[in-house]
């Protein structure tokens, strides 16, 4: 499985950017080809102090052809496109290889 990550500095208006990521953003996200699994985290604090980030969003492919098909696409071009309109100042993306999961009753 491969995942895309985005990570989001924190934005002058944090509702606001709430308000438009999930009602514009999410239903865009939602509509890529060979999505298997979204997540959307508000950043509430770190370990050490206060986080410089806001907002997480991880996307899920089976693999990284999935991946490279999905931002291919005029949906994964659309919500680039939208990305940059509404969120240029995006801290980080990037995509990996998920390698390890575990679920709680193999921790």
């Amino acid at each position: 499985m491969v995942q895309l990550v985005a990570l989001f500095k924190p934005p002058e208006e944090e509702k606001e950017f709430e308000d438009v990521f999930t009602s514009s953003v999410v239903p865009l996200l939602r509509q890529i080809p060979g999505l298997v699994r979204l997540e959307v985290t508000t950043v509430t604090g770190a370990p050490f102090g206060e986080s410089k980030f806001h907002l997480m969003a991880e996307l899920y492919f089976p693999d990284r052809n999935a991946l490279d098909a999905a931002m291919a696409s005029k949906e994964g071009k659309n919500v680039a496109k939208g990305l940059l309109r509404f969120a240029s100042e995006v801290s980080a993306l990037f995509h990996g290889e998920v390698t390890e999961v575990f679920t709680p009753d193999q921790v």
